[in-house]
């Protein structure tokens, strides 16, 4: 009877043995699983929210490569955004049209913000994603220009409203003329080819890709230069305040998603390019060509700041405005997002 028990006793014990260890195998397994999904969770963003929508307002141009990057690898999906495309011709156009709030975000030129400040409307930069030197004044040669100096009293196509016009008045102002001793003529920013072999100017101020079509299509009957006068062009990420206030989430996302874009141009350039001449149909030549040109990153600086005061300058002092004093461009700059993200790259003095 005894021995019955003590058999009775070590199987209760056995099962209890058996049991504990169930019990502890399946609560590891639930730790695990819980700390698995926490990290795939912050691998998706760190974002628990719905997936939002980004409506993007452009020109299909090379300077947005970090944002066609970040579509293509999927960065803006893991980081629960989706975002959708409105073309327009210039930076100015996007801008209007998120003004009219068609679009949520403008890609645009430094220039334009600086206009529309001075027209005391309310668009805010983000960040920067590019800085370039793009932009080129095309000539006819058939018209009697050889040299910068024969630009006086010629007719020169600018798209209105767009930082050709201001690159032209540096460069003009750098070689001992005024703008005003030129006849400016406004064009359409999308053909500026069509514009000068028609003979409707004697020269056109644009930027790529536009320089090398007009190059191939007039070969010698052109001489181009450089207009940028050694200033890089800020290709800016514009919204409002309206929109970003409340948006603070995913403008956050937004920009994270372009961080990961230019950690991923750093590391593959050359799949990159490849990225970019898909998307835009460009050839080998061109992409080899341009892409020297452009510094994909994102920033926010102080030269961004000195470059918007210099250009207000140029507007009132040649009455583009009726504003007589430079804005504080720094009211102007969204800095929480991008400090958010990437703060190293934040670098405005208050």
């Amino acid at each position: 009877m005894e021995s019955g028990e003590r058999e009775e006793k070590k199987m209760l014990k056995y099962h209890g043995q058996q049991i504990s260890r169930r019990t502890l195998i399946a609560v590891l397994l639930v730790s695990i699983l819980a700390t698995s999904f926490g990290s795939w969770s912050c691998s998706q963003g760190d974002y628990s929210g719905k997936v939002e929508t980004v409506t993007i307002g452009a020109t299909p141009i090379e300077l947005n490569a970090l944002i066609y990057v970040a579509g293509e690898h999927r960065f803006f999906t893991n980081n629960r955004v989706q975002v959708v495309f409105k073309d327009y011709d210039t930076g100015v156009a996007a801008v209007d049209g998120l003004l009219k709030r068609e679009v949520d975000i403008a890609l645009t030129t430094e220039f334009v913000i600086v206009g529309k400040s001075l027209q005391k409307q309310d668009v805010r930069d983000l960040a920067t994603i590019d800085k370039s030197m793009l932009f080129y004044i095309i000539a006819r040669t058939d018209r009697g220009i050889k040299t910068t100096a024969d630009l006086k009293g010629k007719r020169i196509g600018v798209p209105r409203q767009t930082i050709t016009g201001f690159y032209l008045g540096r460069m003009l102002e750098l070689n001992g003329m005024r703008i005003q001793q030129v006849t400016t003529v406004d064009t359409k920013a999308s053909d500026p080819a069509g514009t000068i072999a028609g003979g409707d100017v004697d020269a056109v101020v644009t930027w790529e890709p536009h320089v090398t079509e007009i190059r191939q299509q007039m070969g010698n009957g052109v001489i181009i230069w450089p207009v940028q006068s050694g200033q890089v062009s800020f290709w800016s990420v514009a919204s409002t305040p309206g929109w970003m206030n409340q948006h603070p989430d995913l403008v956050r996302q937004f920009l994270k998603s372009l961080a990961q874009a230019e950690e991923y141009i750093t590391q593959h350039p050359a799949e990159a390019k490849k990225i970019l001449q898909k998307r835009l149909k460009l050839d080998d030549t061109y992409i080899a060509t341009v892409w020297s040109q452009n510094q994909f990153s994102l920033s926010l600086d102080q030269s961004l700041i000195a470059a918007m005061e210099d250009e207000a300058r140029w507007m009132i002092k040649n009455n583009l405005t009726r504003e007589k004093q430079i804005p504080d461009f720094i009211n102007y700059i969204y800095v929480d997002g991008l400090k958010a993200v990437k703060p190293e790259v934040v670098k405005i003095i208050r």
